[in-house]
């Protein structure tokens, strides 16, 4: 059946009413909403093309278990909730990313390795961003992009992660954003978690923009409360498990 549809595809990409995403397995879906109405729809209703229904926050774990047991990589969520308003309304708009992750680059290391870096005050951990969305399409692919840039700029890798994307072109466009601005593309799948990918690798920046992430320590107690924790594994060498898993 997938051959099938496959050899006619050029003929339902011209069809106002027929859509796919772009993952793949591909999936073919009628809808009477154009492009924009989908996103309006998917985050006032929390309706995917897949059929399935979930928030936003539903996808958080997810990716944190993806990030986890793929990349070992600690994921810890950003409540925006709990954010300074001194800034008044809208201050503080595309300041944080959803989550953000720690990776141990040390942790499979040797503890003479571990003693040597340390005193050559070399690198052993990396932070990573995300910004994280239901459903990317071209109506909203350049915005997405630019709320993950803007809330990531301080971050040694940044990801904007979808469960769904769709429309002709939009994996083009966020190729050609990638190579452009270094924020990678994962795909996280709902419905079976071993089938979340990355799409698009980042770009790795080597430094920590500090005075950036002192805006986010600041502005959001659960940012300062990451980084406290990212202090305290330099200074200590103990990585607190149990703050990064819950």
């Amino acid at each position: 059946m997938q051959s099938e549809i496959g050899s006619i595809r050029l003929a339902i990409e011209k069809h106002a009413n027929l859509r796919m995403t772009e993952d793949r397995p591909r999936k073919y879906y009628y809808t009477t909403l154009t492009e924009s109405q989908e996103v309006e729809a998917v985050e006032i209703a929390g309706q995917a093309m897949t059929e399935l229904t979930y928030s936003e926050h539903d996808l958080y774990p997810i990716l944190a278990k993806f990030l986890r047991d793929e990349l070992l990589v600690y994921a810890k969520r950003i409540d925006e909730k709990k954010s300074s308003s001194r800034n008044g309304s809208g201050g503080n708009r595309w300041l944080y990313p959803d989550l953000i992750g720690f990776e141990v680059l040390s942790e499979t290391w040797s503890e003479q390795i571990k003693q040597l870096v340390q005193a050559r005050s070399d690198r052993s951990s990396r932070l990573w961003s995300f910004e994280v969305k239901k459903l990317i399409n071209r109506s909203n692919v350049r915005e997405v992009f630019f709320q993950a840039l803007s809330n990531s700029a301080w971050a040694n890798l940044a990801y904007l992660v979808a469960a769904e994307i769709s429309g002709k072109g939009t994996l083009e466009e966020l190729r050609m954003l990638s190579s452009q601005h270094g924020v990678g593309v994962i795909q996280i799948s709902v419905e079976q978690d071993t089938e979340s990918s990355i799409l698009i690798q980042a770009i790795e920046k080597s430094e920590i923009d500090w005075k950036a992430a002192d805006r986010l320590s600041v502005e959001n107690s659960d940012a300062q409360a990451v980084f406290e924790q990212v202090r305290v594994f330099h200074q200590a060498g103990v990585l607190n498990k149990a703050f990064w898993e819950t």
